[in-house]
């Protein structure tokens, strides 16, 4: 899929003509590219005009959500977030419903 230099991501607007997402990009490397042909870009992270630049394959794929996940499970036990368990009950509608004779919803 041929990218334009000025092609940004259509979810998060960032810049895809980059060297940080072209499947030639090695940052062990001195001049961080395994193109020997390629001329020296100094701003890896920002669009570019390599013409050897070719998106890696599996580019978009996050590394690694097992962190994400574990630390979100955290934050919502930490700060009483959404419960895999239903609704939660609101006793203020608890006691209303009884003093009205309302009968609780199953």
């Amino acid at each position: 899929m041929p990218l334009s230099r000025l092609s940004v991501c259509l979810k998060c607007a960032a810049e895809l003509h980059v060297c940080k997402l072209c499947e030639f990009h090695e940052p062990k490397l001195r001049q961080g590219c395994l193109e020997d042909r390629a001329e020296h870009v100094q701003e890896k992270e920002h669009a570019n005009f390599c013409d050897y630049f070719r998106p890696r394959p599996q580019a978009h794929v996050p590394k690694d959500q097992a962190k994400t996940a574990a630390a979100m499970v955290e934050l919502d036990a930490l700060f009483g977030g959404a419960q895999a368990s239903g609704p939660v009950p609101d006793p203020a509608r608890e006691e209303l419903d009884k003093l009205f004779g309302i009968k609780p919803k199953t």
